[in-house]
């Protein structure tokens, strides 16, 4: 399901076009000062908040992304990616013969009171989420430890949001493509809420939307983290 598709849909099913509403600013002594809030921002936000739902109740590999980065010498610190939210792994990657050691995830806590002066150095073991980044409060920043002695190449693997269905060049994206009807549905049930519907039309809504993230979740969770050789192909027991 494109996004064109997918807005349609929303309308269709919500049977509202979601006409313009105008905000004017009390305060001012113009309505120059109004802001319009139109039917495609409020669609829009229905279905961001329904991938940001989403996004949290299912680890699709889709949403896994690998960046690698340089350390600097002597120095504790290491960037965060714009996008990142979690991390999975944190790996250092020997300079001389590209083996890779993983890196333990530590509390800031620990990585100071095992590390404590600063000018202690060596090949990083451990990585805490440090906190926002000094010169940007908007992005964080790890802690490594001990201080790297040289310029490692480090490989981050780490959790984000992809970009959503509502900003795509090509009004598509993986989930809808994939599994569009957890998509749809968990737009109905932030459009319906936003229109203050029925409890028991908003409690359908939401039974649709559990319905199919037990599907997404299924694809998600369990057939993309296994397969026949490991684990024996899908079965039902015979009773």
């Amino acid at each position: 399901m494109n996004y064109s598709t997918l807005f349609m849909t929303v309308k269709g099913y919500l049977e509202n076009d979601f006409p313009d509403v105008i905000f004017a600013d009390k305060d001012a002594s113009t309505t120059s000062a109004a802001a319009t809030y139109t039917s495609v921002e409020q669609v829009n936000t229905f279905i961001t908040q329904a991938e940001q739902r989403i996004f949290n109740n299912v680890q699709f590999p889709s949403l896994r992304k690998n960046v690698t980065g340089l350390t600097t010498v002597n120095n504790k610190y290491l960037s965060c990616p714009s996008d990142f939210l979690a991390s999975y792994s944190m790996a250092v990657i020997a300079p001389t013969t590209g083996a890779y050691s993983y890196l333990l995830n530590k509390d800031v806590n620990f990585i100071r009171e095992s590390f404590p002066v600063p000018t202690d150095t060596g090949v990083p073991a451990y990585y805490a989420l440090f906190g926002p980044n000094s010169n940007d409060e908007a992005e964080l920043t790890f802690m490594l430890g001990p201080t790297p002695d040289v310029a490692y190449t480090m490989e981050l693997h780490y959790f984000y949001y992809p970009e959503s269905i509502t900003i795509t060049t090509s009004g598509t994206t993986w989930l809808g493509d994939n599994i569009d009807s957890v998509l749809l549905y968990g737009s109905l049930v932030e459009g319906y809420t936003f229109m203050k519907g029925e409890a028991d039309m908003i409690a359908f809504y939401e039974k649709k939307y559990q319905d199919a993230l037990m599907l997404a979740k299924r694809l998600g969770d369990g057939l993309e983290r296994q397969d026949a050789y490991r684990s024996g192909q899908a079965r039902v027991k015979v009773t």
